[in-house]
């Protein structure tokens, strides 16, 4: 009658904790990281003999839950930070090269379509050489132009500075992941296998690697009891409970340089939201470079246009412009009477009417500032492709993950139902047992 009484017991504590289970799934079916619990159930083999040559017939121990689970496959959990990475990357890159297409500003009030209307005004004034009104419109269309390279190196300055600051936060986020990962592995190293809380230190552990690997491209292994091994190019972030940092700063020229907290230089990352920015800042200094190419061969090519012409007063033209890069051109003739508007042989508009084989056409400013426009505009829409296209494997992995580890509720009600069944049968062999060794005694 005793096995009575141990089975029923077994059964309903092993039943509790199978209900508590399923009620920490249904209670965490929103929860991000939060992988499906599940109890493993072992038949107990305690036995009553008390005699050494005694061997029951039937002998039963009745249950007891042996482990809690995670609902998790490796494989789709790798798949998942990998996908994760590359998203990090494209989304990263499609951000900052919007926005540094934003700041090259190819509207009216940018450096192509302003220094079209100057020479516009320059033809319209070749048509009266000596309108006075036409003068002041075609130096004020130059000092136009090369305020709109002043602004546009501004603009795309402060998209530097932003990917700077960005890339320090996320920076900051991995540092913080790897300090809590560390933690996470001591508490591992501490925790018994198979239990509940086990089972949330993995769940931690894993949000904290998808975090890392959403913002870099990191090796990662498991060691004893799960714990996470971390490196980047070689260099260890993570070992056991101790992690070391990352640090980045920002070149001169906006690109970004990365290294350990103690000052080692590494490799810029590949990929991850880190990848995308260091790309993205390399993208746009490149723009910088090219913007200040291009500002000062317009200062160039105008000045010594103008000085090949003759003024009113039969001088050389002078300066119009000064600088030599996007951030310092300005215009430095503001007098109309001292354009040089006549050809050497004393045409009034001779100088003007060259202006067309001499600053466009093949090699020109204009056609430079078009072919900037072209190449950061195609390099935006394969950024655009690429970030739709890891857009989608990310959603894929994760709903093949979500489809093992995931929580759904129609089968949790389901399991509910079937255990309370089974824990209400347990406390019926209690009731049982009860009555049974109650009708015995009231015998007696």
């Amino acid at each position: 009658m005793s096995d009575l009484f141990t089975i029923g017991a077994s059964g309903t504590k092993a039943y509790r904790t199978a209900m508590a289970a399923i009620s920490e799934n249904i209670a965490n079916s929103s929860t991000a990281g939060y992988a499906r619990r599940t109890v493993t159930t072992t038949e107990s083999g305690s036995s009553t003999a008390t005699m050494a040559t005694y061997s029951a017939v039937g002998n039963f121990g009745g249950t007891y839950v042996s482990s809690v689970n995670r609902a998790t496959d490796p494989y789709l959990d790798a798949s998942v930070r990998s996908t994760a990475t590359a998203l990090g990357s494209a989304a990263a890159r499609q951000r900052w090269l919007a926005d540094s297409e934003t700041a090259l500003n190819d509207t009216s009030t940018g450096v192509g379509q302003l220094m079209t209307t100057m020479y516009q005004n320059i033809d319209k004034l070749a048509a009266s050489p000596s309108d006075t009104s036409l003068r002041v419109t075609t130096l004020d269309s130059i000092s136009r132009v090369a305020q709109s390279f002043n602004q546009t190196a501004a603009d795309l300055n402060n998209v530097s500075s932003g990917i700077a600051t960005e890339a320090q936060s996320s920076v900051d986020t991995v540092n913080q992941a790897l300090k809590s990962l560390a933690d996470i592995n001591n508490s591992l190293l501490r925790a018994q296998p198979g239990t509940s809380a086990y089972a949330q230190l993995l769940d931690s552990r894993d949000a904290a690697l998808d975090t890392i690997s959403s913002n870099v491209n990191v090796t990662i292994s498991f060691g004893a009891h799960d714990s996470a091994e971390i490196s980047l190019g070689g260099q260890t972030l993570l070992s056991g409970t101790t992690a070391t940092s990352l640090a980045v700063a920002a070149n001169e020229d906006g690109t970004l340089a990365f290294s350990l907290a103690d000052g080692t230089a590494i490799a810029t990352p590949a990929s991850g939201t880190l990848g995308g920015l260091a790309s993205a800042a390399s993208t746009v200094a490149d723009r910088r470079s090219e913007l200040d190419d291009l500002a000062a061969q317009f200062v160039t090519d105008l000045n010594d246009w103008h000085a090949q012409g003759l003024t009113d007063s039969d001088v050389a033209g002078g300066a119009l412009l000064s600088g030599t890069t996007a951030a310092t051109i300005s215009a430095v003739m503001t007098d109309p009477t001292q354009l040089a508007t006549k050809s050497s042989d004393g045409t009034l508009n001779g100088n003007l009417l060259t202006v067309n084989s001499v600053l466009r056409g093949s090699g020109s400013v204009e056609n430079g500032w078009t072919a900037l426009i072209a190449g950061n505009a195609a390099l935006i829409s394969s950024t655009k492709a690429e970030y739709e296209t890891a857009t989608s494997r990310n959603d894929q992995a994760v709903a093949a993950r979500e489809a093992v580890s995931g929580v759904d509720l129609d089968t949790e009600a389901a399991d509910l139902l079937r255990v309370q069944q089974a824990y209400s049968g347990c406390a019926k062999i209690l009731q049982v047992a009860k009555e049974t060794i109650q009708s015995i005694l009231d015998i007696m």
